[in-house]
């Protein structure tokens, strides 16, 4: 393949890489006010959950609408991108001054709506600029946003912070990166072609096998990946109260579940990036294979680890921290590369919208299982989802083995 040559490539990645970061901080605003509104509003468990989950639902939704409606294919990126981030800007802020916790879970909701037009079209940009290095690229976006994902455990731990602080600065957050990509961003040579609106587009997409085989891939990732993100927090913290019954004599305090937490997740930002890397090496279905591995591995073995010192518990946590989303953007690169071109940004939505309505379902298994076998081995059964995963690259590349074989008669 012939190499990457549009000198400004690097400085629009790291463009879209920041708008990104920036622009998912409204995802998780919820997650970092969420201690001071449940003691605020004396808020259950569930209803805290919620706060997360609005915003995952509102995703869903808003990327359903948006491969319905072709708007990733019809609509050029950098419009799209900078409409939406300014419209979940404004929707993220009655969660500043609301009295009402079902205002602040619309807020919520309308917000991850909004987040459609960013995270499926950052990809996209990306990879405009890219063709040899298209791994790199993708998982450079993807790392920015599983580092703003680990950023509420830091946010939590700032003295002072308040709701409206935390809630004006995703809104500024989002505006700056709508900024960033209205401004600065134009597409490179490898450009997807726009298309006529088409209502059979989303049923082209999924009639394609090498698309199916991807997406099934990608389903079986995020089964395991955002269960992972969501409840390790809880999992270090069960784990701790475990040892320290132990009557152990080193002692941690809360700050420390939050930190470790934080470089568990923050970690996945290299772990993209490093998946990128050795994707343009080795082939991203070779490189997804391993990560989803080694990620399986590690949610069997954790449990073993449950209630022990830190010095055992967080190296295995910070390995599969590191390995459970290094295949992600590779996933995406697939997809890109199993549609016609001027599919892509559908299929990426399709794509992005399937994987995380599984989310809402895996991740409430988490706390059931914890309820009935105990937090030590809550996460084993994730492992199902990087072996289901496994099977379906396999099978993409035995089809695209038989079709290299097929055209070479």
């Amino acid at each position: 393949m012939v190499p990457d040559a549009a000198p400004e490539r690097w400085r629009v990645l790291a463009l879209v890489a920041i708008a990104e970061l920036l622009g998912m901080a409204l995802w998780f605003a919820g997650s970092a006010a969420a201690p001071q509104l449940s003691e605020a509003w004396s808020l259950s468990s569930s209803q805290v959950a919620w706060l997360t989950n609005a915003v995952q639902l509102g995703f869903v939704v808003g990327t359903a609408l948006s491969a319905l409606l072709n708007l990733a294919d019809v609509v050029p990126a950098r419009r799209l991108f900078a409409v939406a981030a300014v419209l979940g800007a404004v929707a993220n802020l009655p969660l500043a001054f609301t009295d009402s916790y079902g205002v602040a879970l619309a807020s919520r909701f309308l917000a991850g709506a909004c987040l459609a037009g960013v995270y499926p079209p950052a990809m996209k940009m990306a990879a405009t600029w890219f063709r040899a290095r298209r791994g790199l690229a993708v998982g450079t976006i993807v790392g920015a946003l599983t580092i703003g994902k680990a950023v509420p455990y830091l946010a939590q731990a700032i003295p002072g912070s308040t709701v409206a602080h935390i809630t004006y600065g995703a809104s500024l957050c989002a505006l700056l990166a709508a900024l960033l990509v209205g401004v600065g961003y134009r597409d490179g040579p490898y450009a997807f072609p726009a298309r006529p609106f088409s209502w059979s587009l989303v049923g082209d997409v999924l009639r394609g096998e090498r698309y199916r085989l991807a997406l099934g891939g990608y389903l079986g990732h995020m089964a395991e990946l955002y269960s992972f993100w969501t409840w390790i927090a809880t999992f270090f913290a069960a784990s701790e109260l475990a040892r320290s019954a132990t009557n152990d004599p080193y002692m941690t305090s809360n700050w420390l579940v939050g930190v470790v937490s934080f470089g568990v997740i923050a970690v996945g930002g290299v772990g993209c990036i490093w998946g990128g890397l050795v994707a343009d090496r080795i082939g991203r279905e070779a490189l997804v294979m391993r990560a989803m591995a080694i990620s399986g591995v590690c949610a069997l073995l954790i449990g073993a680890a449950f209630g022990r010192s830190w010095w055992l518990l967080a190296p295995v946590a910070l390995v599969w921290g590191f390995f459970v989303i290094a295949d992600s953007a590779q996933f995406s690169v697939l997809v890109t590369e199993s549609v016609p071109a001027d599919a892509v940004g559908t299929a990426l939505t399709l794509q992005v919208s399937l994987g995380f309505l599984l989310t809402t379902v895996t991740i409430q298994l988490v706390p059931w299982i914890a309820q009935t076998v105990g937090w030590q081995w809550a996460f084993s059964l994730l492992a199902l989802g990087p072996l289901m995963g496994i099977l379906s690259i396999r099978r993409l590349v035995a089809r695209q083995t038989e079709g290299i074989a097929h055209s070479s008669l």
